[in-house]
């Protein structure tokens, strides 16, 4: 049963050749103006008060949230936490933020798409990732706890700034 506000795409795993590849994807409704959105998205240094799925969030290099800029977080999908280091690739203010990074053989990038519509704003969340070990991801099941994840950063990004209105 889907709760209002909230459309999960596609959460899918599958293999084109030799190389495992992952997608997870979706999007909520937010009852707030797009700047609202964007500013408490874009505020890397204050996730840790409302963010629960991104712990530790910390800028390495940079002092924002901008294209070339790298910051880590740590992120729990199953028993253990993992330390992520991300590369923001592109930054479109009010639009578009995507970063990737590597860690234990996965690569992986982060899409995040802003769509303003009659004073709300429409976040979308794209997660691709690849590599072998997904194979094994698959087996664990990561990618319904990563699913579980991306759905709860975006409730967490709807409820904050919702609260800001």
């Amino acid at each position: 049963r889907r709760r209002p506000g909230k459309t999960v795409v596609q959460a899918i795993l599958f293999s084109p050749g030799d190389r495992f590849q992952m997608i997870i994807a979706a999007s909520i409704k937010i009852n707030a103006p797009l700047s609202t959105v964007w500013d408490v998205f874009t505020d890397i240094q204050n996730w840790q008060e409302w963010n629960p799925v991104c712990r530790e969030c910390r800028l390495e290099e940079g002092e924002a949230m901008a294209c070339g800029a790298c910051f880590s977080f740590e992120l729990n999908p199953m028993i253990l936490s993992i330390r992520i280091k991300a590369v923001i690739e592109q930054f479109e203010p009010g639009k578009k933020v995507v970063w990737s990074g590597s860690r234990l053989g996965i690569d992986a990038t982060h899409t995040f798409a802003f769509i303003e519509n009659d004073g709300h704003v429409v976040l979308k969340s794209e997660e691709s990732f690849s590599g072998p070990l997904l194979f094994l991801a698959r087996l664990i099941g990561i990618p319904s706890r990563l699913h579980q994840l991306s759905n709860r950063l975006l409730e967490s990004i709807k409820q904050q700034a919702e609260s800001r209105r």
